[in-house]
């Protein structure tokens, strides 16, 4: 697997890069700017670019405005977005419209290195990461009107599994049920959402969080405040 790294920081970028090359990743090169990403990428597009969302000159959304350029011009390019702490409507903006080749984690992500690198390897192979605070916090409580109020506890659970990419198998040792069982959520959720059934795990996930930003029932800066509180927890 072949990634391009844009981080304003040389020492992250530097010692990320020592990591992946550990672990049999190629690092063909690295970003201190946006813009100067965009750029590599086109010259020679990798399997999957990571990116520090705050970067040069202002540090606000830089590495996300990127993101999303580099998923319309180049689609078999994978994105995976890092940010410091989770900021749910900076995250919607990125997932919004796509269920594939997508990440969005938090930089603490990258201390536990193997499971760092096998989300680097589901985005590349067409799957979708997305972390899982920002999971806990966009499905612990559906408004009213809202499709995910009529699923149940258990199956937004399930479904908060699914968007950390558990199988079938993975979801039902997580939660001590049968696989049938957990199909037989996946047949509910499906139905609640009105979402095609041969959809992929991932396109689900998206679903509810495109829905989130479209319904507008939210306040962002008020779910931002409370995952800020639940990173600093962390």
């Amino acid at each position: 697997m072949h990634v391009i790294l844009a981080d304003d920081a040389v020492v992250v970028r530097e010692g990320l890069a020592r990591l992946l090359a550990e672990h049999g990743i190629d690092v063909l090169a690295q970003a201190s700017t946006a813009e100067e990403l965009v750029q590599l990428v086109a010259a020679d597009p990798p399997d999957v670019a990571v990116i520090d969302i705050r970067m040069p000159p202002s540090f606000t959304d830089e590495g996300l405005r990127a993101a999303r350029e580099i998923r319309e011009t180049y689609p078999q390019v994978a994105t995976v977005v890092l940010s410091q702490y989770i900021d749910v409507e900076y995250a919607l903006k990125l997932v919004t419209g796509t269920s594939e080749r997508v990440g969005y984690l938090l930089k603490d992500r990258i201390a536990d290195v193997a499971e760092f690198v096998a989300a680097l390897r589901r985005v590349a192979a067409g799957g979708t990461v997305v972390e899982p605070s920002l999971v806990d916090e966009l499905l612990a409580a559906p408004a009213a009107g809202d499709p995910l109020a009529e699923l149940t506890r258990r199956e937004r659970e399930v479904l908060g599994l699914i968007a950390q990419g558990k199988t079938d198998r993975g979801i039902a040792e997580e939660l001590f049920v049968t696989r049938k069982t957990v199909e037989a959520h996946m047949r509910n959720i499906l139905a609640n959402l009105d979402l095609l059934a041969d959809a992929s795990e991932n396109r689900r996930v998206h679903a509810v969080l495109a829905f989130r930003r479209a319904s507008g029932r939210r306040d962002p800066g008020k779910a931002r405040r409370r995952v800020l509180v639940d990173a600093q927890r962390d």
